[in-house]
């Protein structure tokens, strides 16, 4: 470095380079067994080769494939030939172009306060999983189309509703009624875990109105 004194030398490196820009590359790189296939989570392989399974949240099974791509998340399923694992981005133009929930956002988001994973959805309903971290807080809002149950499954909520603010602890609940401005805290050490029970003639992310929010949000 000029000025310090220090000798800078540069030594050759030859590791290799692979930028994981496909599912054939992750596939090229994974541990395999004697028949070339790689297998990442909850997965039975039988009578396959050259094939990478790849699962996230339930058990997959195959059988009987030759170099082809699984993987499966909680949003989605994408099953391709190996060879052609890059037009994945075709489908996810296509997602765009339909307006897919999927092209912009996944089934567990993540929050500054913690995060919520979209576990059950209908026409007038959807259930959520919630975690809040310690000592943190959602915004105070209201929602114009919903109503909302929370059932706590471990930790300590603070629950604000209206004027009204009371505390919860596991296997207790409240609801929340439409157009009621309420907020949830996790006032305890440890993380708070609630069910979220929406129900209401529209149920979008962008029916909220804040009042006050500690991360200077305007939106969700």
């Amino acid at each position: 470095c000029p000025g310090s004194g220090q000798a800078i030398r540069m030594v050759a490196l030859d590791a290799g380079w692979s930028d994981l820009g496909a599912w054939e590359a992750v596939w090229q790189v994974a541990a395999k067994d004697e028949h070339g296939n790689a297998a990442v989570g909850d997965t039975i392989v039988r009578d396959s080769r050259g094939t990478l399974v790849h699962a996230t949240s339930r058990l997959v099974g195959a059988v009987g494939l030759d170099d082809v791509i699984i993987v499966e998340t909680a949003d989605a399923v994408l099953v391709a030939d190996r060879a052609r694992s890059q037009e994945v981005k075709q489908i996810v133009a296509q997602l765009g172009s339909q307006q897919r929930g999927e092209h912009t956002l996944h089934r567990k988001v993540h929050r500054p306060w913690g995060w919520y994973d979209s576990i059950d959805s209908g026409p007038r309903h959807q259930v959520k999983r919630i975690l809040v971290k310690p000592g943190a807080s959602l915004s105070l809002q209201m929602h114009h189309h919903r109503a909302e149950h929370w059932i706590v499954v471990s930790g300590t909520a603070e629950v604000t509703v209206g004027d009204k603010v009371i505390l919860l602890s596991e296997n207790q609940s409240t609801y929340i009624p439409l157009g009621e401005t309420h907020r949830l805290r996790n006032p305890g050490k440890l993380p708070l875990e609630i069910i979220e029970v929406q129900s209401g003639s529209y149920l979008g992310e962008d029916d909220i109105v804040r009042f006050e929010d500690t991360y200077g949000r305007t939106a969700t």
